[in-house]
């Protein structure tokens, strides 16, 4: 961001992006159509951004705050029981899943469409993928299993296979199918304790 506030008007051009991005991918939305949604002009969006790429970036920074309180909360709600934290997580998917326009997850979406691991867009993509498998290490650290880094891993498996499912199946059909899941890769992980 060049410029260093949150204004009102890169509120409005991270809104547009966010609304287009989404419905429609990240490379086929030009800032010329960010810049229409937002009413704005190309000399006000970049006063905001030095580049599309910038605002790619934030939309995605966006879309992680999100997700994170989305996590944070359901970790807080559980309350260190893995299970009763792995219900809440499982319940938001299927209601994001049956949400009007849902077309998967967006950081899935972004590592499609820029597949480069040096681009901007993928290194933000990455810090979040990092920040979630943290998580998933953090919830399931009460039950002392030894491999937590593989079964971090497994769940993020398992989560990344449900948006893509949110997006072509029935929602409750994910929704349980994650919790399912989830809870088998844990009961595998814990079972191999050393």
């Amino acid at each position: 961001m060049i410029s260093g506030m949150n204004s009102p008007m890169r509120e409005r051009l991270l809104e547009a992006a966010t609304e287009l991005f989404y419905a429609h991918g990240l490379r086929a939305v030009s800032v010329d159509k960010v810049i229409d949604l937002a009413s704005t002009t190309k000399v006000t969006f970049y006063r905001h951004f030095k580049s599309k790429d910038d605002l790619v970036v934030a939309y995605l920074e966006r879309r992680a705050v999100l997700e994170r309180d989305g996590i944070g909360a359901a970790i807080k709600q559980g309350d260190g029981d893995v299970d009763a934290t792995l219900r809440v997580i499982s319940e938001a998917i299927g209601i994001i899943a049956c949400a009007p326009g849902f077309r998967g997850c967006p950081f899935i979406n972004a590592a499609a469409e820029y597949p480069d691991p040096d681009s901007p867009i993928r290194r933000t993509v990455d810090a979040h993928r990092r920040w979630n498998r943290a998580a998933f290490e953090q919830l399931i650290a009460p039950l002392g299993v030894t491999n937590a880094g593989e079964v971090a891993d497994d769940l993020m498996l398992v989560r990344d296979g449900a948006m893509v499912a949110g997006y072509l199946d029935r929602p409750a059909t994910v929704a349980a199918s994650f919790l399912r899941s989830s809870q088998a890769v844990i009961g595998a992980g814990h079972s191999t304790r050393r």
